[in-house]
């Protein structure tokens, strides 16, 4: 989904513990699981983005 929605984005999976799902852009963290309780939907993580 987003390699199709944003194709110029670097994509990188870093294992982690404790179910932690984070969007961070050049350092910044745009979307945390832990602040919100849940996965970002396909529109909120789009919207996110830079």
């Amino acid at each position: 989904m987003l390699a199709r929605d944003v194709p110029e984005a670097e994509i990188s999976l870093r294992k982690s513990v404790g179910g932690v799902f984070e969007v961070t852009v050049d350092g910044a963290r745009l979307y945390s699981k832990k602040a919100t309780g849940r996965f970002p939907t396909e529109v909120e993580l789009l919207a996110v983005l830079p």
